[in-house]
């Protein structure tokens, strides 16, 4: 019970005792005891009185002031009591008061930034509880892996998605650089942030593949363009020395001819043929930095699957292998450069009928509207972990006399068209070539 309340209660108690008593003193005529009593029972009320504003109304007033702050209602004030000593404390109380509302505000103003700023952030973010579930995730996070406000409650290790995964496995405190189907690149950091004394888990995926490839381009454009400079100078110069020796035998007589001329014509025809192939085969690495830009215009992805179909279809008959196409009921509407794209779909072909290798072999062209989206699958040798991790980097090539351009013109064909692609062997053996557009 309050003390206010037990006050009351014992006032109360005290003023019928006194009234009781002076019904008792009344009652035995004795006019002096009777007053005395009257007088006495005044004083005691105005002691009550007394007593009530110097201790019981601090006191509950201090009361007032714990339910306050137990109920965290900063923006109530406390009056003063008429009493020196309690009111400098109700003037500390409201003062702090004053500071915890105006603290409150500022971490409310804080958090709404900090929320804004995750939102808006390129970066994805990813905060989790103790039990590694999902409490929250930004819209570029939600980009990044391809999935909605589903995962949220969910535990990240039972999320089927290859980059969620990935993150699952890395250790808190850790920062890795991981490359996604050979193509998308991340840097994945499994942190923590303090709150209330607790170490919160979160995570940030950074995108990468937009700054490798600009850094990528950069570095082989200049190797190439200094590569086919100095190469073309010095072979221009020799198949120009190979030609006016080869016109000076065609117009020697038969004195100067000498045994071997037949022998040093021929030499010198192989010299001008193998420098003009150096020469062909250095331009085409420079005109990997000179793909145009697409113009694009409306096309049906179907039409273009069966176009590119049949150029390889008598590639696939001479070696033994099934093509077969799945393709949209309907029309699937995309605007490309149709030229380059099914270039592109050419190369994609090509590389699943060399995987294969010989007969027994199957490839499936495969088409969706919804997004619109085209997939190559083939049933060839596969892609290793390793190899994937080096899938569409410069010049890289596991063929013996391949060159390394075919994946990096598709990769800069396809990202000028604002594709999403990706190259990969699944756990079923297949290997599936996927590019969807946005």
């Amino acid at each position: 019970m309050r003390q206010k309340n037990i006050f009351l209660v014992v006032s109360a108690l005290l003023v019928l005792a006194w009234v009781a008593l002076l019904v008792v003193v009344y009652r035995g005529c004795s006019s002096r005891l009777f007053y005395a009593v009257e007088a006495v029972a005044l004083f005691s009320m105005f002691f009550l009185v007394y007593f009530y504003r110097k201790i019981i109304k601090p006191l509950d007033t201090i009361a007032t002031g714990l339910n306050l702050l137990r109920e965290q209602d900063f923006s109530s004030r406390l009056s003063p009591v008429g009493q020196r000593e309690a009111d400098k404390i109700v003037d500390i109380f409201n003062r702090m008061m004053a500071q915890l509302k105006d603290e409150r505000l500022r971490l409310r103003e804080q958090n709404h930034f900090l929320d804004l700023l995750i939102k808006a952030s390129p970066m994805g973010v990813i905060i989790l509880d103790f039990d590694n579930r999902i409490t929250m995730i930004n819209p570029s996070a939600k980009g990044m892996l391809g999935c909605g406000d589903d995962c949220l409650g969910r535990n990240i290790a039972d999320i089927d998605i290859p980059l969620m995964r990935h993150i699952a496995l890395i250790p808190q405190g850790e920062t890795r650089t991981l490359k996604i189907s050979g193509i998308e690149v991340y840097s994945l950091s499994r942190l923590s942030f303090q709150d209330r004394g607790f170490a919160h888990p979160f995570v940030l995926i950074e995108p990468l593949t937009e700054q490798l490839h600009k850094a990528e381009r950069n570095a082989y454009e200049k190797v190439i363009r200094m590569i086919a400079h100095e190469v073309n100078n010095t072979m221009g110069g020799i198949t120009s020395i190979l030609e006016t020796a080869k016109d000076m035998l065609h117009t020697a007589t038969s004195e100067t001819i000498v045994n071997d001329a037949a022998e040093i014509g021929e030499a010198m025809l192989v010299c001008e043929e193998r420098g003009r192939r150096l020469s062909s085969f250095i331009t085409r690495f420079a005109e990997v930095v000179k793909i145009p830009a697409p113009q694009l215009q409306p096309c049906d992805l179907n039409e273009s699957a069966r176009y590119c179909a049949r150029f390889v279809e008598g590639l696939c008959r001479a070696r033994g292998i099934e093509l077969s196409m799945q393709l949209h009921t309907g029309e699937v509407p995309v605007n490309i450069d149709v030229a380059l794209f099914e270039q592109v779909l050419v190369n994609i072909l090509k590389n699943s009928v060399e995987s294969i290798g010989g007969e027994g072999g199957r490839i499936t062209i495969s088409t969706a509207a919804q997004p619109a989206s085209i997939v190559i699958c083939d049933n060839g040798r596969g892609i290793s972990a390793e190899v994937s991790q080096l899938l569409f980097t410069p010049f890289f090539t596991t063929k013996s006399d391949g060159q390394g351009i075919g994946l990096m013109f598709t990769r800069e064909v396809l990202t000028a068209h604002g594709c999403k692609f990706s190259l990969e062997t699944a756990s079923d053996g297949l290997t599936r070539f996927t590019i969807e557009f946005k």
